[in-house]
């Protein structure tokens, strides 16, 4: 049960309130942010809650129990508030979003309504609109394991074991395409494609601290190129040191001939699949035990 303090309380059975909203921003990396939607700035907890950001809330839902409701939260980009170059490089993603109702006029009086997380995140003209999900959505995630034929560990983590000191490289970025392609050198002594489904994180430049997965790494005239599955932030520029870490497919022939860590797979390799139901035997197919797929 969620106790309302005593002066927001009386404040409440007055005649009149003089209530906002103000929200507490805090990312992944620590930084805080304070926002509000009354229109002058407020000041509490040693943070101040900025008038000027433009924020706004949509309706929300809260229920009991574990349902996953949440809401939407809106306003424009700002050199002191919300920039979009931020957003578009991630440091915003699963940032932690607390909610309070503020007596404006002595912001000691206030009430955390919830706290969430900021979900998807969209770009419209000159604002953004940003999903709140309630803490609970976690309950939606896969927790476990699945059985399957690829690996479920993450490279180099615990289950897997790889040592990734030694599928490292440093690179600097030679020429910038677009923001999801990035002309590098540094590779030479790497095969093709041996970065894909990798990780790159810049050591300098705008995007210093972020990092990005890799979705191809190719070479055309000796140049080596990496494509992004996502945008990366605007400021990335030639001179940009930033270090490559290998990408692993999650297949057996992989693990076995790039990392030699058969013995460490984490997957089924051998168990069949979906479209086992559709073989059927044939006189071309030798059926004599042996594993069907490696």
């Amino acid at each position: 049960m969620r106790t309302i303090p005593e002066g927001l309380q009386a404040h409440l059975d007055g005649e009149a309130t003089t209530l906002c909203h103000c929200w507490k921003v805090t990312r992944r990396d620590g930084v805080a942010m304070g926002f509000t939607d009354h229109d002058r700035d407020l000041a509490f907890d040693g943070l101040a809650f900025l008038a000027a950001s433009g924020f706004s809330a949509s309706e929300s839902e809260d229920g009991n129990g574990l349902s996953a409701e949440g809401g939407d939260l809106s306003g424009g980009f700002s050199a002191e508030a919300i920039r979009a170059e931020d957003l578009s490089a991630g440091r915003y993603d699963g940032a932690k979003v607390e909610v309070y109702t503020v007596n404006w006029q002595d912001p000691a009086e206030r009430l955390l309504l919830r706290t969430a997380e900021l979900g998807e995140v969209r770009r419209e003209g000159g604002q953004f609109r940003a999903e709140l999900r309630r803490l609970t959505h976690r309950l939606d995630q896969v927790r476990g394991r699945i059985y399957g034929r690829q690996c479920d560990a993450v490279l180099g983590d615990g289950r897997c074991r790889v040592n990734l000191a030694a599928f490292r490289a440093t690179a600097t970025v030679t020429a910038v395409r677009d923001d999801m392609h990035l002309s590098v050198s540094g590779l030479s002594g790497f095969a093709e494609r041996f970065f894909r489904y990798g990780v790159i994180a810049f050591s300098s430049g705008a995007a210093a601290g972020l990092s990005a997965d890799i979705e191809d790494h190719r070479r055309a005239d000796g140049a080596d190129e990496l494509a992004l599955w996502l945008p990366m932030a605007a400021g990335i520029a030639a001179g940009d040191t930033l270090e490559v870490t290998a990408g692993c497919d999650k297949r057996f022939s992989t693990c076995r001939s790039k990392f030699a860590n058969g013995l460490n797979f984490q997957g089924f390799p051998h168990m069949p699949g979906s479209d086992f139901s559709y073989g059927y035997a044939d006189g071309e197919t030798v059926h004599d035990g042996r594993p069907l797929y490696g």
